[in-house]
């Protein structure tokens, strides 16, 4: 069967993606956007609706210590290494219902496809369910992809969920995963019995949608280091004070950030890889008022790159800079806990083939380098070949307003499907 005739096969299965996306939508509206909780009942029922679907194509479905969701099709060497298809469910508060799982309903349309053909793989086909890739609630990155990869450190372990206080570890158990074996570094996914990752996503910022694509063949994701409960520590002080006087830990911060963005500004200017992201930035509720002098201020940092040289180089700007700030004003950084992700390396060989089927079957596309991260840099940086794609999706990502087209799905999702069709032993 030729590429089109794959992609034609999914394009023409419409009906079970509206029914996947209806039925994760029903189980997370929250009545503005959808919510599903890393480790909460409602990125379990969606683990559900995946599952039941997978139930009904006649796939195995198991779950791992991390409770992450695997459904397989039986391929003919069921001894081979396999072919890993999948994205994370959860989603940030009041998000959109595409983001991270468009890829694991693509992973079952594919598989579907290749049933409805008559055609049995070389290998088996997992399609994964993942559990707690959005940071935003553990403040760690890849929880699900990095417990299967069994590099999930243990202190992650003890990281409490933002919104109830309790720990990883014990939501893990709640949702009926191991997390004894997590913690003892197990791992179940590895580059002796998996062949390959891939994933699907929507595209997070506005590049596809600009150009009038539908599809995106990533070329890279980025790494990052992060420091999730950064501060700085000045001294209150009246309103009346001099300015020479002053240790004010607001404008010692406002200053950093103004100099990341100078830096990103530079480095965009000269074609390199880098964002910085403040999502957090506040005083104590406790103690600043309209007339003081604020004495510490709170912020995130989040700092990310495709090159993982010019991280290096980006993590010793910061604390150059902020001791250079902080000699000057009076005041301490402190950084706190950090997390970093290495950069995912797409496999050249699986970008090559993707790009060849697209352009076999019509689909116009270009290659993009991912601004955000994705679990295939987790499978990337534990050595496993990985490939990605990213579909066309209006008003960003993050928010209710998600506006991936259906159709532009299907294409890229006929890509999968004609990739996995061409499998050799």
């Amino acid at each position: 069967m030729n590429p089109t005739d794959l992609v034609r096969a999914v394009q023409a299965n419409r009906a079970g993606a509206d029914e996947m996306f209806a039925g994760l939508k029903a189980c997370s509206f929250d009545g503005i956007g959808i919510t599903r909780a890393s480790y909460s009942e409602e990125e379990s029922r969606a683990h559900k609706v995946m599952a039941d679907y997978a139930g009904r194509l006649g796939l195995e479905v198991t779950t791992d210590p991390a409770a992450n969701t695997c459904m397989t099709l039986p391929g003919r060497d069921r001894r081979a290494p396999r072919i890993v298809i999948g994205s994370h469910l959860d989603s940030v508060k009041q998000g959109g219902n595409f983001d991270g799982a468009a890829g694991v309903v693509a992973g079952l349309l594919a598989v579907e496809a290749l049933q409805r053909a008559g055609i049995t793989p070389p290998c088996d086909i997992a399609v994964l369910g993942i559990r707690a890739e959005e940071s935003a609630w553990f403040n760690v990155s890849y929880i699900g992809s990095r417990a299967a990869l069994g590099v999930l450190s243990v202190e992650a372990m003890a990281t409490q969920r933002v919104d109830t206080g309790r720990s990883l570890s014990r939501h893990i158990a709640a949702a009926g995963g191991d997390p004894a074996r997590i913690a003892a570094g197990d791992a179940w996914m590895t580059t002796e019995n998996v062949r390959a990752f891939l994933e699907l996503h929507i595209e997070q910022g506005p590049i596809l949608d600009r150009e009038g694509l539908a599809v995106g063949i990533v070329t890279g994701i980025p790494g990052n280091f992060r420091h999730p409960e950064a501060r700085v520590i000045g001294e209150y002080g009246h309103v009346g004070l001099l300015r020479g006087y002053r240790h004010d830990a607001m404008l010692a911060a406002a200053e950093l950030a103004v100099a990341l963005d100078a830096t990103w500004q530079e480095w965009e200017r000269q074609g390199r890889s880098m964002a910085v992201t403040i999502g957090q930035f506040f005083t104590d509720p406790e103690l600043h008022a309209l007339t003081k002098v604020p004495g510490e201020l709170r912020f995130s940092l989040d700092i990310r790159s495709c090159d993982p040289a010019a991280l290096k180089e980006l993590e010793a700007l910061l604390h150059a800079k902020a001791q250079e700030i902080a000699a000057r004003r009076g005041v301490r950084f402190e950084f706190g806990r950090r997390t970093s992700a290495a950069p995912g390396v797409i496999d050249p060989g699986i970008r090559g083939d993707f790009e060849r089927i697209a352009n076999a079957a019509g689909i116009v596309h270009r290659r993009l380098e991912s601004p955000a991260s994705h679990d295939a840099a987790a499978f990337a940086a534990a050595g496993i070949p990985t490939g990605m794609l990213f579909v066309r999706n209006a008003n960003g990502s993050h928010n209710p307003a998600e506006a991936m087209e259906i159709d532009d799905f299907l294409m890229a999702t006929g890509i999968l499907a004609a990739w996995l069709a061409e499998m050799q032993p």
